[in-house]
């Protein structure tokens, strides 16, 4: 199969996680550039950052015009991750290959684990009341993930946004967008070092099929259970971990 077939085919995928999800595409998008497309660990989390980083404003705009966006409170959580999506970024940088891959690895089973446990569909319209400490400190660690492994970290950001904020699950998914976005393009200022070499024949066809798919993912929420899909993605999602551990660690 053509790197160019590859790259459409991954980018769909990635695309339908984020629109359908609020998030969880960049933690398939590394695995494909790595282990289908050919990229360095360090290649392939930069140009995980622009394809989702593009991505996610589009879908974004979407969830905007369909008034599933808090932006005040969306903005407050983003900034508290920006200087640390922009350290991890610079840090990043230096990490050995195999370490790189393990912890991405370990990363994505959590997010795996935690989307089997959730039952945020069920959590809509609490009560509880928003704890700001709290907030500040999800959306630092969300930043410093983003920043070190080129994940958006929609796929913590949308539980968040629903147990510390009392978000409805729309609203967090509109508005984890933002905060994927905003910690994207944080880490992305500190990786100048990586753009220069990057495949951008591969990831330009990869990042318009990934937008492609965003919006259809957004249609397929609407038709299937919140539920059922997050356990699809975290069965899928529990395979691609246990594959890159066992591949950093031989």
């Amino acid at each position: 199969m053509s790197a160019l077939l590859l790259a459409l085919v991954a980018g769909g995928v990635v695309g339908l996680a984020l629109g359908a999800l609020g998030g969880g595409g960049s933690v398939l998008a590394v695995p494909a550039l790595i282990y289908l497309l050919g990229f360095t660990p360090a290649a392939a989390t930069t140009a995980s950052l622009i394809i989702v980083t593009v991505t996610s404003l589009t879908a974004l705009y979407a969830h905007s015009r369909a008034g599933n966006v808090r932006w005040k409170t969306g903005a407050l959580f983003a900034a508290a991750g920006l200087v640390p999506a922009a350290v991890a970024g610079a840090a990043a940088n230096r990490l050995p290959q195999p370490v790189m891959t393990a912890a991405f690895a370990a990363v994505a089973a959590f997010a795996a684990v935690e989307m089997l446990r959730s039952r945020r569909s069920s959590t809509d319209g609490g009560s509880q009341p928003v704890r700001p400490v709290e907030a500040a400190g999800t959306g630092a660690g969300l930043g410093a993930l983003t920043g070190l492994l080129g994940v958006g970290g929609g796929f913590l950001a949308v539980p968040a946004l629903v147990t510390v904020l009392t978000f409805e699950t729309q609203a967090a998914i509109g508005t984890s967008l933002l905060v994927i976005s905003t910690n994207s393009l944080a880490s992305l200022a500190t990786r100048g070092a990586t753009l220069a070499g990057l495949e951008w024949a591969v990831i330009a066809p990869f990042t318009g099929a990934a937008i492609l798919g965003a919006w259809d993912g957004r249609k397929v929420a609407n038709r299937i259970s919140g539920t059922l899909l997050q356990r699809m993605f975290a069965v899928v999602l529990l395979a691609v971990a246990a594959f890159m551990l066992i591949d950093a660690v031989t």
